[in-house]
């Protein structure tokens, strides 16, 4: 779009005005009407000045015809209508409609946020003050006097309603507009967090499975000519494990395809951490799991990062770790769910293929949800990763 805009030809933006709005043809043509038929009638109640003549509609014309600029160049327009404006009441033409002019373009410029705007009313009253007490001495019509200062006050009220109604436009304007950036804000935090969740989502279910493929298809390449068998059982575990991540993957995407819907399969949580010990048990790594507390139901939102947190720590121990086993420790408080995954190492310090956003990927669950995780060598060689997560427990939300 802002390549688009900069694209546009010249002639183009010239037809159109700034900010993309045409000249406002209809308006102007509508005002310069009713200026010039009001100082028409008004003129028969004014026979002490002067005959409104070619030379008296033409200035007010030329009064009205700047406002066709008014959304483009507020300030020099309204600058300009109050200079015409005095010229023409400095001629002795009638009094009339011809201040609305002013009026229309100081609007125009304090709503686009020009405030210098207001002297030129000032500019214009204090003029009208020397014309119509002062130099009405050298000016037409030869037969008039100084103007009584009671009309004064209603120029007075006429130019502060002028600039009260501007204003309150201008500000309820830039509420809307700051309404508006606000919204569009929140659209894109919205649209980074869900991209963020889908990526998270993708990273975890794609780690985990191809990592278990991965260690199969290498086990059952080493097995297919001395243990056949062997070779089959890698293969169906293979065969396992790409099935049900292309059925989560397909669950993420159909997030996508229709958005604000409830997936169609229930999100996983703690419920298939056996699944997750078969799986890692393929990979010749034997998972043992303890759980403390009373076990309470959990949130689908902390349900699903314990979950992925716990298939996230032992992915990395199957690519990074030099030890078979593990132990996950699941511990229900109040309020509270503490995760420990624990591998007896060493690492390994062979490239495992991985991203690097695991553990990333795990904090970013954790601090969702109000928790942290800590991960980190042990004094003993081996390996920790433990997650603190805050509950909301269904009985006492």
């Amino acid at each position: 779009m802002e390549e688009e805009r900069a694209a546009r030809p010249a002639w183009g933006r010239w037809q159109r005005g700034d900010g993309g709005r045409g000249l406002p043809w209809r308006s102007t043509v509508l005002i310069a009407v009713i200026v010039m038929v009001g100082t028409g009638f008004a003129a028969r109640n004014q026979p002490g000045r002067e005959t409104l003549d070619v030379l008296g509609r033409a200035l007010l014309l030329l009064g009205a015809a700047p406002l066709l600029f008014r959304h483009r160049r507020p300030v020099p327009v309204v600058f300009g209508v109050a200079a015409v404006t005095l010229g023409y009441l400095a001629a002795g033409y009638p009094y009339g409609p011809v201040f609305g002019l002013v009026g229309v373009a100081c609007f125009a410029a304090v709503v686009h946020g020009h405030r210098t705007a207001a002297w030129a009313l000032g500019l214009l009253w204090a003029g009208h003050l020397l014309l119509s007490h002062w130099l009405y001495r050298w000016l037409p019509p030869a037969v008039d006097g100084p103007a009584p200062w009671g009309q004064e006050l209603p120029a007075a009220a006429f130019a502060v309603a002028v600039l009260a109604a501007s204003e309150t436009v201008r500000v309820r304007r830039e509420q809307r507009a700051q309404l508006r950036a606000d919204r569009a804000a929140a659209e894109r935090r919205r649209a980074d967090e869900e991209r963020l969740r889908i990526a998270r989502e993708l990273h975890d279910v794609l780690a985990h499975s191809i990592s278990v493929i991965n260690v199969q298809a290498g086990a059952g390449l080493a097995l297919l000519d001395s243990d056949p068998e062997q070779a089959r059982t890698a293969l169906k575990t293979i065969k396992a494990a790409s099935k049900e991540a292309l059925g989560e993957v397909r669950q993420v995407l159909d997030t996508l395809r229709t958005p604000g819907d409830a997936p169609r399969a229930p999100a996983p949580g703690l419920d298939r951490l056996p699944e997750l010990v078969e799986q890692a048990a393929a990979t010749g790594l034997a998972v043992t799991v303890a759980t403390t507390g009373p076990r309470t139901a959990l949130p689908p939102g902390a349900d699903l990062a314990a979950f992925r947190i716990v298939q996230e720590a032992l992915t990395n121990v199957v690519r990074h770790s030099g030890s078979r086993t593990a132990a996950v420790r699941i511990a229900y408080g109040s309020g509270r769910l503490e995760l420990t995954v624990d591998d007896e190492g060493p690492a390994t310090g062979t490239e495992a293929g991985g991203s690097g956003n695991g553990l990333a990927g795990m904090r970013e669950r954790a601090a969702a949800l109000g928790g942290g995780i800590e991960a980190g060598a042990r004094p003993d060689g081996g390996f920790r990763v433990h997650a603190s997560l805050p509950l909301r427990t269904e009985e006492t939300s």
